[in-house]
């Protein structure tokens, strides 16, 4: 049986959704505060070593479970199953991670039949993740259906682009059908703003590390240029995705290798990338490991992604201006946020370790915020690590 809220104890569930995992949590709001009632994630989603697993603040495992996971709505299912189990009241209200709304929903908002129409004229923009995204919304939305619901969109963080930044180098008219340059990872930007608050610099640098990632340049808390454009395949290469390329290799492709949309779709997102370096392996910890086996080759190619990554964040620390930056590399990869922290010192920086904000472990980024906001983009990524860069 549910326990029942009250109007000032208030529970709010965050679904984090990815193209190939589902990250979630369930937090309690009880005045200026919010804290964690439980959270979990599912991930390689579609894949034969998919894993779900979710837990409660102290740590004790509540579900372990490895299994193939063949969409989101499953891992969400179960979730429902497990908050019934566990006795929790029935969420006050639900946010989405939502990557893309195309070139009209560029805020966080209430999810309304509008809402939802505009989301599904904006599929094109990201193929890969919107789709799974409103039906994950779908689902949810019919088993909470007592609950409002809202989509927290990557793209609203980097509404305040001037136009040098988010204009392509194309006619007006592409640009004035939203062909132009979105940014993605802004929960994450926003979340890390909002969690150093004072300590923000005016000027900074921030690095969203992981399967996906991306550089942001900020001024004043806002965004002003990213390495990710239209969609959040550009940019830096990423564990699967090409980043940015030559528009001939495109043309080269189409022509020689007679590839369609759907084809280059899959190459460009599926296949390239770390992948496209190192045969087909794109997870940086597991190349490293394999020095011992004979693919140091594999190795080798594979640092040209960290290369670039560390040429785009000194391009960033240059539009961000030359007074001092901030680097805060978003996701627990040691390893990668080692060699960034490197590079970058290389280029002249100055690096000192941050102590993990807010003190809490795993999860505290999701606690900051007001009550309505905690539905919305603070509850987007967890578990930073921080580094700060000075010019000297």
């Amino acid at each position: 049986m549910h326990t029942e809220n009250s109007a000032d104890d208030r529970t709010i569930l965050v679904l984090n959704s990815g193209s190939s995992s589902l990250k979630f949590g369930l937090f309690r709001h009880s005045g200026d505060d919010e804290s964690l009632l439980l959270e979990g994630s599912a991930e390689g989603i579609g894949r034969d070593d998919g894993s779900l697993r979710i837990k409660a603040p102290d740590g004790q495992v509540l579900v372990q479970q490895e299994r193939v996971l063949e969409s989101q709505v499953d891992a969400l299912q179960k979730l429902a199953q497990v908050l019934t189990e566990q006795h929790h009241a029935r969420p006050s209200a639900v946010g989405h991670r939502v990557v893309h709304g195309g070139p009209h929903l560029r805020e966080h908002q209430r999810i309304t039949a509008d809402v939802r129409r505009q989301l599904h004229d904006a599929v094109h923009f990201a193929p890969l993740h919107i789709p799974p995204a409103l039906a994950l919304i779908d689902e949810a939305e019919k088993i909470f259906d007592d609950a409002p619901h809202f989509a927290c969109f990557d793209t609203a963080f980097h509404a305040t682009l001037p136009p040098r930044a988010a204009h392509l180098a194309l006619p007006r008219r592409y640009a004035e059908a939203g062909v132009m340059r979105y940014g993605f990872h802004g929960l994450s930007y926003e979340s890390l703003v909002t969690r150093l608050g004072a300590d923000l610099p005016a000027r900074a640098v921030f690095a969203h590390l992981g399967n996906g990632s991306s550089v942001c340049a900020l001024r004043d808390g806002q965004s002003i240029d990213t390495s990710m454009g239209l969609t959040p395949t550009g940019g830096v290469p990423m564990g699967t995705r090409s980043g940015d390329l030559d528009p001939g290799v495109l043309l080269y492709l189409m022509r020689v290798e007679k590839l369609d949309a759907g084809a280059l779709e899959t190459l460009l997102n599926r296949q390239s990338g770390l992948a496209g370096y190192a045969d087909g392996e794109s997870d940086m910890q597991a190349l490293e490991k394999t020095r011992s086996s004979g693919r140091c080759q594999c190795v080798t190619r594979a640092r040209c992604v960290r290369d670039r990554r560390a040429q785009d964040h000194r391009r960033l620390c240059g539009v961000a201006g030359r007074n001092r930056f901030a680097g805060v590399y978003r996701r627990h990869r040691r390893a990668q946020r080692r060699d960034s922290q490197a590079r970058v010192r290389r280029a002249g920086f100055h690096g000192a370790n941050g102590k993990r904000s807010g003190g809490q472990g795993e999860g505290d980024s999701h606690r900051r915020g007001k009550a309505d906001r905690a539905a919305l983009p603070h509850a987007a990524a967890a578990n930073a690590d921080r580094l700060t860069f000075t010019l000297p």
